[in-house]
C-alpha cells in the first residue's frame, strides 16, 4: 500500500542557520541542502534516524573501474549496530545504484509534487559517470556516490516566511513531528535567532600557523597541461577541455562550524552540508546541474565564463561587460550549451529541447558567471536516473566531445576528483530531484581537506589567465580553511 506523506505548517519561522547549529549541527548524518540568507526558494534539513538507510558505493580499481563495476553497501548508520548488518552487493554500479535507490510508492496524484523534498539525499561523485562512459578513472577516497534516505524533514519556504514539519507515515512519524515543533518552537527569538550563527559548541577561532595548502599540480605544470590541452584541440581531439586541479590542506576542522563560516563569506542559492560519518560536503556550489519537476520537465544550468568581482563598483562593472563581450568565454558556454541539448535529447520527448536565458550574466560574491538554460520534456517511461545517465559528469566539468575529453583529462590531471565536479542533492519521492554541482566545495575526509578548482581551456585561452581563475575559485575556500589561496612557484 502507498505511504502518505504528511506535513505540518508550524506557527513561526524559524532561521535554518539557526537551526542548523542549535540542533542538527552535531548529527554524524545529516543534510541541509542550503537556499543561502537570501534565498528565494526553500532550504530543507534531515538527519538520519533509527530506520535509515545508507547506501554508498565503490568503483572497482583498475580495470574493473573502467567497466563501471564495483561495490554497493546499504547500511542504516546509526542503528543498533550488534543487530544490523550491511547488505553488500557487486555488479554494475549504475544498475545497482538504480536498484538500491528505488522509491516507496506514496499517494501522490500524477505530477503532483510533494509538501517537500522526501527522498535519497547525497552526491554522485565524478568518476562514477566517467567509469560508466567507460574512460579510465583514478580511485577516490571518498565514495563514489553516498545517499541517505531522508523520510522526515524541516522544510523552510523563504518566501512565505513558512516553516514545515515533512515525513512518510509511520509508527513513530507523528511523535517525531510533534517532538520537533516543540523544540522548534522553543528556540529564541521570532526566527529562531540566538547570540551567534556559529556553532554553538565548538569555536572557529585559531592561534595556529596558517595552513599549508599542497596544489596538485604547481603553476609551471598547470601552464604545461594548458599548453597540453590545446594541442589536443589543434588536433582535434577535443574542442573544449575543463582542466582541474586539487589542493589538499592537512586540516581536521569541526565540520559545522567550517560550513558556517563558509556561507558567510560565499553566500550562494544552491549551497549545502552533506555529512556522512568521517566524509563532509561543504558547497558554496552557485551551479544548479539537473532541476527535474514531478511534472517530467528537466532543466540544466550549466556555467561556463567568469570574472573575478572587485570592490570598485565601476571596476566590477567593467568586468562583467568584459565577460558578456568575450568571444573566448561565450563560445566556451555555447559549446556546453550544445553538448548539453545533446545529452538531454537522448531521453526526451521529440521536440522538446530548447535553450531559455542565454548567455546571460549571474553575479556572487567573488565571480561574476555567463550562465545558460537548457531545458526539455522526459519521454516517459523514462526516470530521474535516466537522466542522471544520460548527462553526467556535467559537460561543463568535462568538455566536449564528452567521452574524448574525460579520456583525455584523465591522462593530464594524474588523480582522482572525487566528489569535486560531481553532482549533490536529492531524487525525490515524488519522481523530481535538484542536483547541483559540486564546484566551490571543501570535501573533508579522513586525510585531510580538498578544494577542487579548474576551468575550460579552449584554443584562446591564455594560460596565465587560466591559473588566476583556478586561484580566484579556491581562495574563499581556502581562507575558511586558515590556508594561503596562492601556492608556491
Amino acid at each position: 500500500m502507498p505511504r502518505r506523506i504528511r506535513s505540518r505548517v508550524l506557527p513561526f519561522w524559524r532561521d535554518p542557520a539557526a537551526v542548523f547549529g542549535l540542533r542538527y549541527a552535531d548529527a554524524e548524518y545529516v543534510v541541509w541542502l542550503d537556499g543561502g540568507d537570501d534565498a528565494s526558494g526553500m532550504s530543507m534539513l534531515g538527519r538520519a534516524h533509527q530506520a535509515s538507510e545508507l547506501v554508498t558505493a565503490v568503483l572497482d580499481a583498475g580495470e574493473g573501474a573502467t567497466l563501471g563495476t564495483g561495490r554497493i553497501e546499504t547500511v542504516r548508520p546509526v542503528a543498533d549496530t550488534r543487530t544490523t548488518t550491511a547488505t553488500v552487493r557487486e555488479g554494475a554500479v549504475l544498475d545497482l545504484l538504480a536498484e538500491a535507490l528505488a522509491m516507496p510508492a506514496v499517494e501522490l496524484e500524477p505530477g503532483e509534487p510533494a509538501p517537500g523534498p522526501l527522498g535519497w539525499f547525497g552526491w554522485f561523485g565524478y568518476e562514477l559517470g566517467a567509469a560508466a562512459d567507460g574512460v579510465p578513472v583514478s580511485h577516490a577516497e571518498t565514495p563514489d556516490a553516498a545517499f541517505l534516505f531522508v523520510d522526515r524533514a524541516l522544510v523552510f519556504d523563504h518566501v512565505a516566511r513558512e516553516l514545515r514539519l515533512v515525513w512518510l507515515d509511520s509508527d513513530d512519524g507523528s511523535a517525531w513531528a510533534d517532538a520537533e515543533a516543540t523544540a522548534l518552537g522553543e528556540m529564541i527569538g521570532d526566527d529562531g535567532a540566538t547570540t551567534a550563527t556559529g556553532h554553538p559548541h565548538r569555536s572557529t577561532s585559531t592561534t595556529a600557523p596558517p595552513a599549508v595548502a599542497e596544489w596538485r599540480h604547481d603553476a609551471a605544470r598547470y601552464a604545461e597541461l594548458i599548453e597540453a590541452c590545446q594541442a589536443a584541440i589543434v588536433r582535434g581531439d577535443a574542442y573544449q577541455l575543463c582542466l582541474t586541479n586539487r589542493v589538499d590542506v592537512d586540516v581536521h576542522p569541526d565540520p559545522a562550524a567550517t560550513y558556517l563560516a563558509l556561507r558567510a563569506t560565499s553566500p550562494s542559492h544552491h549551497g549545502g552540508f552533506v555529512r556522512f560519518g568521517e566524509v563532509a560536503l561543504l558547497s558554496a556550489s552557485p551551479e544548479q546541474f539537473l532541476l527535474v519537476e514531478p511534472s517530467g520537465r528537466v532543466s540544466t544550468k550549466p556555467m561556463k565564463g567568469t570574472r573575478p568581482r572587485d570592490a570598485d563598483p565601476v571596476r566590477d562593472a567593467e568586468l562583467r561587460a568584459e565577460l558578456l563581450a568575450s568571444d573566448k568565454e561565450r563560445a566556451e558556454n555555447l559549446m556546453i550549451v550544445d553538448l548539453m541539448r545533446n545529452d538531454l535529447g537522448r531521453i526526451a520527448e521529440l521536440g522538446s529541447v530548447g535553450v531559455e536565458g542565454l548567455l546571460e550574466v549571474e553575479e556572487y560574491a567573488h565571480v561574476h558567471q555567463l550562465v545558460s538554460t537548457v531545458h526539455a520534456r522526459i519521454a516517459p517511461p523514462r526516470s530521474v536516473l535516466d537522466v542522471v545517465r544520460a548527462a553526467f559528469p556535467a559537460g561543463s566539468m568535462t568538455g566536449a566531445p564528452k567521452h574524448s575529453a574525460m579520456s583525455i583529462l584523465h591522462g593530464l590531471e594524474q588523480g582522482p576528483r572525487g566528489i569535486y565536479s560531481g553532482a549533490f542533492g536529492y531524487l525525490g519521492v515524488d519522481g523530481g530531484a535538484d542536483l547541483a554541482m559540486v564546484i566551490r566545495s571543501i570535501v573533508l575526509a579522513p586525510s585531510g581537506a580538498s578544494i577542487g578548482t579548474g576551468g575550460g581551456i579552449t584554443a584562446l585561452s591564455v594560460p596565465a589567465e587560466e591559473i588566476e581563475e583556478t586561484r580566484v575559485k579556491a581562495r574563499a575556500l581556502l581562507a575558511v580553511l586558515g590556508a594561503a589561496s596562492t601556492p608556491a612557484e
